[in-house]
């Protein structure tokens, strides 16, 4: 159990400093640097107190159920490899956190960069400890929103924006793939648990959608790990702040395709459909990134090509597939990390320093930042896979890995000879960088006089660098049992035996490395007029740059084709579109109602019945009394609504649904209230079109008529298929058994709201909250049509003086009715789990009440006096239910179980409590909150445009 909280905490906790990271000032960057610094230090320690449980390929696994009869339950698991990637996401987080801290200027605003770096490793952790595979792939997409955010942390940068919205489209529709592929991997296995799946290869292999699968699959690991042709998104990520790009373009966010690409090959790998694909694809991309690399000008995206490349090589080991290929990617995938992440930061040294980061104006910084020259001269000699440095042996393994692997193919013959052409122009960028940057003649057109950075912005840089040199001088003593660990948790039982040494000999892998290094020589010295030009990069190049495709592709997907369909589809007028809608549902229900058995018994028709009928009469004269005033005096089309809408009140109450009837009458006053303060502002009605001697006017309103019918009849159709359901046929029957046995309550529809179908509720309180910030954002910008007949004039006449005097008693009496109604609110909450009411009913309740004080009396003089803050009662209201759904937890128990007994209260005795309440208040919260805020939206609508007519208030009088 104690485990299972590790797990828990390992995630829960960056986004709780996430929270707490943004509300801290803007300016108080020591704060925020301690709270994530301490917040990885925090993961790091957890890491460690697991990793005695997870050595010798065991996995520590904590199971907190949710919707279990799905298989959708929240489980973490880690092993050996998860472990030991969450060792870099948490290690590395901390140095990006500390070279953050002096990278970013005190007018930044650092809070959200740093709350946002927390929030990805928060979601970079549920990624790798996730258990069930539909929960991986929320955390998948979680990963590309929080990037796109850090993509566009300066938003007023048009690069940035570009960038963000680019890599956001590409990594979430890869995520769209990747959840139908897990989805259908779920449904062969048998389960989503992870477990089951990587334990049903041969039954996944084998079955006649895995195709399918794998393409679903690999779509959304590549272009995650910006793998051929998706890799254009990566270079353009680079308009990030370099702390986001050493953090998630080198050591975590990119490394997550290449984390699902091992993490599933038990379950998919081994095919040759497998190794075509994702072999095929990775050494494409490895030679394209490094190619590309090398005539790249800007630092960060010379380094960038080269993470493609790195990562194309990493996605070649896992499609190779064999045990020692395995684990070489998992040894590469640490080694890149490490090394890619220090020269990220030695890039954004040099450009904070100096002011330019490109490689045509930078020369000779060695003489002026020889530390920092130093430290990424090293950095750069391990990604060129230098001899003594940590990428050198990954490198080898990779080398060996192709040389070994013979299946007969041609891919298979190729593959050693791309590998040595692509570690040869590894070489050359490699030294490239390392030769323009800090060598040659002292540079005389920077923007800024270069010097050394200070001491702790340079020290994050400084350990990386000492790692490479330590994994390549010791790399058993170093990272042997920790790669041994995570290898065998890949591999499985048939890890083989291997050692991790500087001198194997002379062998085929030694001498590929050393042509690479010594063609890499040849190819940086020899065309140095065709690199160094000013063109960047090569014809070729630009053709494969596969980002101006993005662009026609997006212009063409978002512009142009809404375009032709909004003139081929499109209808002139709000009423056209709400026909077509209408239609189309009304032929949706057709199609459901056709099938169903109408040979039930008619209810014999009595008296009642008969009362009945005229009650709909009533209604539904109203109804179509409303549709003919519409034409002439909204006001009163307004008043018939109100009529049929509490004739359908009634009918609640009449077939012995209280609780409808008590929400509907509630809402029929709030929505009746909110269109009277919006009524004034629609505009003029076209009378030549709307005119009874109009053709086409009367025949639209025929038309109209009768698809009311149509409809009317087909939801009469469907109450009555419902009502006549024989007894013991409708779930109906088992909530009326089980609503005071499971929930604890004897109303039953009210059980079923914030009990049984609570996450229904849930979600529909969301929906509302989004709803009424939407309609306030609007009606802000919302600025009234000069024509309209409603403007209101900016003098009383007479009529209206009359008319306030006469309205003065009535206004009155509403601000009396106040705390009436809060007590009537209370009373309807507070019965609401055993008698019609509830949380909704309560909350329409008091905003019905503030609604009464804002038609008594002027806007001003109401807020004056009552300060309601919806916002922060909607707020509070979805914080609650969540806190309440999330707090099951705890207890073991699926998000959203309730509680219900008896609590013992001193002289009052028993009483009923259930957890459910605390839910039920939520819901009530955001209601009240929602209402209001759109009311005071329409109410502050009202004062901008006729600003006349308050009460004066005394000090103005005095002044």
């Amino acid at each position: 159990m104690v485990e299972q909280n590790l797990l828990l905490l390992l995630v829960l906790t960056p986004f709780v400093s996430a929270a707490l990271a943004a509300t801290l000032p803007i300016g108080a960057r020591n704060a925020e640097a301690w709270l994530a610094g301490l917040t990885m230090i925090v993961a790091l320690v957890i890491l460690g107190v697991l990793y005695p449980a997870v050595t010798e390929g065991r996995s520590i696994t904590g199971t907190f159920r949710w919707v279990s009869s799905i298989g959708l339950d929240l489980t973490f698991r880690i092993d050996g490899f998860s472990w030991l990637f969450m060792v870099l996401v948490a290690g590395i987080g901390f140095l990006v956190i500390l070279y953050a801290r002096y990278y970013m200027s005190p007018d930044d605003p650092v809070p959200r960069l740093y709350s946002c770096l927390l929030a990805f490793a928060g979601a970079m952790s549920g990624l790798l400890l996730s258990g069930n595979i539909i929960m991986l792939v929320v955390f998948w997409e979680l990963t590309s929103i929080v990037s796109f955010l850090l993509i566009g942390y300066w938003f007023q940068r048009q690069d940035a924006r570009d960038g963000a919205r680019m890599s956001l489209i590409v990594t979430a529709s890869g995520g769209l793939c990747l959840m139908v592929a897990m989805i259908i991997l779920g449904q062969i296995a048998g389960s989503y648990d992870l477990d089951a799946v990587l334990a049903a290869g041969p039954q996944i292999t084998s079955h006649r959608l895995y195709p399918a699968v794998l393409i679903l699959f690999v779509l959304g690991a590549f272009t995650k790990s910006a793998q051929f042709p998706f890799h254009f998104w990566l270079p353009n990520a680079m308009a990030a702040p370099t702390p986001v790009s050493s953090y998630l373009h080198s050591a975590t966010m990119v490394k997550a395709g290449v984390f699902v690409l091992l993490r599933f090959h038990p379950a998919l790998g081994g095919t040759d459909a497998w190794f075509q694909i994702v072999t095929g694809i990775g050494l494409t991309t490895l030679l394209l990134g490094a190619v590309t690399a090398l005539f790249r000008h800007d630092l960060k995206g010379l380094l960038a090509y080269s993470t493609i490349s790195h990562l194309g090589l990493i996605t070649a080991l896992a499609g190779i597939g064999t045990p020692f290929a395995l684990v070489a990617a998992v040894f590469h995938i640490v080694n890149h990390a490490v090394f890619k992440a220090s020269l990220f930061m030695a890039a954004g040294i040099i450009d904070h320093e100096t002011g330019t980061r490109d490689m045509r104006r930078l020369s000779g910084l060695a003489r002026v930042m020889p530390v920092t020259a130093a430290l990424a001269i090293i950095a750069s000699g391990a990604m060129a896979g230098v001899p003594l440095l940590n990428g050198f042996l990954s490198k080898e393994m990779f080398f060996e890995a192709t040389y070994v692997w013979n299946n007969g193919g041609s891919l298979d013959s190729f593959a050693p000879y791309v590998a040595v052409l692509a570690g040869a122009f590894s070489a050359a960028y490699s030294l490239r960088f390392i030769v323009k940057v800090f060598f040659g003649p002292p540079a005389t057109d920077l923007p800024q006089e270069p010097h050394e950075p200070p001491l702790l912005m340079r020290l994050p840089v400084a350990i990386l660098v000492a790692i490479c040199l330590a994994v390549g001088m010791f790399p058993q003593q170093v990272l042997g049992t920790w790669l041994q660990t995570a290898s065998l948790a890949v591999v499985g039982p048939e890890l083989p035996h291997f050692s991790l040494k500087i001198w194997h000999g002379v062998n085929p892998p030694l001498i590929m490395s050393l042509i690479a290094m010594t063609l890499g020589a040849l190819i940086y010295l020899l065309p140095r007029r065709l690199i160094d030009s000013g063109e960047d990069g090569t014809r070729l190049m630009r053709r494969l740059d596969f980002a101006r495709g993005f662009d026609w592709l997006l212009q063409n997907l978002t512009i142009r084709l809404p375009r032709f369909a909004l003139r081929v589809l499109s209808a002139n007028g709000l009423q056209s579109q709400l026909r077509a809608m209408v239609l189309l549902s009304l032929a949706g229900a057709w199609f459901v109602l056709r099938t169903l058995d109408w040979n039930v018994p008619m209810p014999e028709l009595g008296a009642s019945e008969l009362v009945f009928a005229l009650l709909w009469v009533v209604g539904g004269t109203c109804a179509i009394g409303a549709a003919w005033q519409a034409k002439y005096h909204r006001f009163a089309a307004l008043v018939l609504m109100g009529g049929a809408g509490l004739v359908t009140c009634a009918t609640f109450v009449w077939l012995s649904a209280p609780d409808l009837a008590v929400t509907q009458l509630l809402v029929e006053i709030a929505t009746t209230a909110l269109l009277l303060l919006g009524l004034r502002w629609l505009p003029k009605r076209n009378e030549e079109i709307a005119g009874d001697n109009n053709l086409v006017a009367r025949s639209r309103r025929s038309r109209d008529l009768l698809i009311a019918l149509a409809c009317g009849s087909g939801m009469t159709a469907l109450a009555l298929a419902v009502l006549l359901t024989p007894p013991g046929a409708s779930v109906g029957d088992w909530f009326l058994r089980n609503a005071y046995v499971e929930g604890g309550g004897t109303n039953v529809v009210n059980v079923i709201l914030v009990d049984f179908r609570a996450f229904d509720t849930f979600g529909e309180i969301t929906v509302l909250a989004i709803v009424g910030l939407t309609v306030y954002a609007l009606l802000r910008r919302f600025r009234p049509a000069p024509e309209s007949v409603e403007r209101p004039r900016p003098q009383l006449d007479a009529e209206e003086q009359a008319l306030e005097a006469y309205l003065f008693v009535p206004s009155v009496l509403m601000q009396w009715l106040f705390a009436p109604i809060i007590a009537l609110s209370a009373y309807l909450f507070f019965r609401g789990h055993d008698l019609p009411g509830g949380g909704f009913a309560a909350g329409v309740t008091l905003a019905v009440g503030l609604l009464l004080q804002y038609v008594a009396a002027n806007v001003r003089w109401v807020e004056a006096r009552i300060i309601v803050l919806p916002v922060r009662w909607m707020a509070s209201g979805l914080t609650i239910s969540a806190a309440v759904g999330a707090g099951s937890w705890i207890f073991g128990y699926p998000f959203l179980s309730a509680h219900a007994q008896y609590l013992d209260i001193p002289i009052i005795g028993k009483v009923p409590f259930s957890t459910a309440m605390l839910f039920d208040f939520g819901v009530f919260s955001l209601v009240m909150g929602a209402i209001v805020l759109m009311l005071i939206a329409i109410a502050h609508q009202s004062l901008r445009v006729a600003p006349r007519a308050r009460p004066v208030e005394p000090s103005e009088e005095t002044n």
